[in-house]
């Protein structure tokens, strides 16, 4: 099984005329490898996936997939609100050769507990590839439950998690109670290094977006036990990190690889929309503070 570790882009998806760009997203996959990150997450919620269609989806996995070569891990976001899409989507990502899926609890739903260990229970029955839950509760309405965690920690090629609640707390019950086989990655750029230091692997990253080096050396400080290092960067990127939810996430990181010549277009697609001026010079302030513009 491959390492997951580190910085993991949740990597945008970039439009033009509102079609997917796949000249613009292999470039930033080839920024991205550059920049030393340690996966990618195509198709997350920072690569808008609630508004790609089934082929559209399957197709940047595969894109993605192509283009990374087995150079580093690719997780691809493959969650739904409905068991079967979800199945689906976890089937076509492991035919595209993914590394893993990323799978998000229910949202609109509102499922129980034993609703949540029901879903990714059959998802991980039926499709044979390693897979990563996903808990957000500020987008989903649910909170997947540390003990809920733990029972599903016990199914087969349910490996980790990407932990976005913000909570500390919630994250060390998490850690004390799975396997320590069991892989937690922070879900919100500024829990990530002290995520690492109460033992997780690492971050699925947003600000990896715009600085994939900085966050890649962020998650190696932190891992290498360097806790003096990697306050410092953390510290450093902290402004940048709420700079990127200014706006709507991916909002302000498909504008801010846009401000930097990455891709053409940051516009994103509806119901989001562009990013107002105020927002706007938030983050480009922040990014020439960061030296990235």
């Amino acid at each position: 099984m491959k390492k997951y570790h580190g910085a993991i882009v949740a990597i945008v998806t970039p439009f033009i005329d509102g079609e997917i760009d796949e000249q613009g997203l292999i470039d930033l996959i080839e920024f991205q490898i550059a920049g030393g990150t340690h996966g990618i997450v195509p198709c997350g919620t920072t690569g808008e996936s609630a508004t790609l269609d089934f082929d559209e989806h399957k197709r940047v996995i595969e894109l993605t997939v192509k283009t990374v070569a087995g150079r580093v891990p690719v997780i691809a976001g493959t969650g739904a609100n409905n068991t079967k899409e979800a199945i689906e989507l976890s089937e076509s990502a492991r035919k595209s050769g993914a590394d893993a899926v990323l799978s998000v609890t229910p949202y609109y739903n509102k499922p129980s507990q034993e609703g949540l260990y029901q879903h990714f229970k059959a998802i991980a029955e039926s499709v044979k590839i390693p897979m990563f839950l996903y808990n957000v509760p500020g987008r989903t309405s649910i909170n997947m439950l540390p003990e809920t965690v733990a029972r599903l920690a016990k199914v087969k090629n349910i490996i980790g998690i990407k932990e976005a609640c913000g909570s500390l707390q919630q994250i060390s019950d998490i850690i004390r109670l799975c396997p320590p086989k069991f892989i937690v990655l922070s879900g919100d750029d500024f829990t990530s290094m002290p995520t690492v230091f109460i033992g997780g692997k690492g971050v699925i990253s947003v600000t990896s977006n715009v600085d994939p080096k900085g966050m890649a050396d962020l998650m190696e400080a932190a891992l290498a036990g360097d806790l003096k290092k990697a306050n410092k960067i953390h510290y450093r990127l902290f402004p940048l990190m709420n700079a990127m939810f200014c706006a709507p996430n991916p909002v302000p990181a498909k504008k801010g690889v846009e401000l930097m010549g990455k891709i053409k277009d940051g516009l994103p697609r509806l119901p989001l929309s562009a990013i107002d001026d105020a927002a706007l010079a938030k983050l480009t302030g922040a990014m020439k503070d960061a030296g990235l513009i």
